[in-house]
């Protein structure tokens, strides 16, 4: 695996992203546009616009309609609004990121 490390040093491992959505919504884009500004490479996204099944899992998982619905991890985020007021407190960052010791 790659090169070597020293003692203590750590790498990142981006956090895995959910986010329902469709093919049409300004928030979803700008919700992809933010997480993809701060290193996020890959985002599952789940198009509900395509299949009634997602969009009926999404409300049963967040309680919302709207969209887009953001999980990082196993942690519901909410919408682009949300995610927004997360960066802004400086949170949003460190769910972004997972620390594993090689």
């Amino acid at each position: 695996m790659g090169g070597s490390q020293a003692a203590g040093d750590q790498e990142l491992i981006m956090a895995n992203i959910v986010m329902y959505a469709t093919g049409t919504c300004p928030y979803c884009v700008n919700a992809e546009r933010l997480l993809r500004s701060k290193g996020v490479t890959e985002i599952e996204k789940i198009r509900v616009d395509l299949d009634p099944a997602k969009r009926a899992e999404m409300m049963e998982k967040t309680g919302r309609r709207t969209v887009p619905q953001i999980f990082i991890g196993s942690r519901h985020i909410g919408g682009f609004d949300d995610l927004y007021a997360l960066d802004v407190a400086g949170s949003l960052e460190p769910l972004l990121t997972a620390q594993a010791t090689t």
